[in-house]
């Protein structure tokens, strides 16, 4: 009985370590989705600004459509390895939510070890209720 109550205190602080890991992996996860999130705002934000400096024609000389045409060539540039980054943090973003789904179930598996252990200390714990005695001898008595 003394070894089953250690079990389940080591059960126990064992689920709370891994509910800490999980709140930790939830906290990178999120980290990670934010990154992104703002990653593809800046990709999308870059490309719309090169979208609408090209579609400019009003100009004077061939020097600024020139000059014109390197900026929106520096504009693409930047989406397009911004756009990169964006798929790197996606990928990141990704297995970091594997990660979250894994502490998850990584708790819950100890939580559940810890209940049945919980459940089965309980029971031992309650007296044993004798059940009624069989009958001896015929029912004509």
């Amino acid at each position: 009985m003394q070894a089953e109550r250690a079990r389940l205190k080591r059960l126990q602080r064992l689920e709370k370590v891994r509910a800490i890991a999980k709140q930790a992996a939830a906290v990178e996860s999120a980290r990670a989705e934010s990154t992104l999130a703002q990653l593809e705002a800046l990709a999308d934000r870059t490309r719309r600004m090169a979208d609408e400096y090209r579609a400019r024609t009003d100009f004077r000389d061939g020097l600024e459509l020139r000059q014109l045409g390197q900026f929106v060539s520096g504009l693409n540039a930047i989406t397009t390895t911004t756009s990169g980054d964006a798929l790197n943090a996606r990928a990141l973003a990704d297995r970091k939510q594997l990660e979250l789904a894994q502490a998850e179930r990584s708790r819950a598996a100890v939580e559940d070890r810890a209940k049945a252990g919980a459940a089965a200390l309980a029971r031992r714990a309650q007296p044993q209720a004798l059940g009624a005695r069989k009958a001896v001898g015929t029912a004509l008595e």
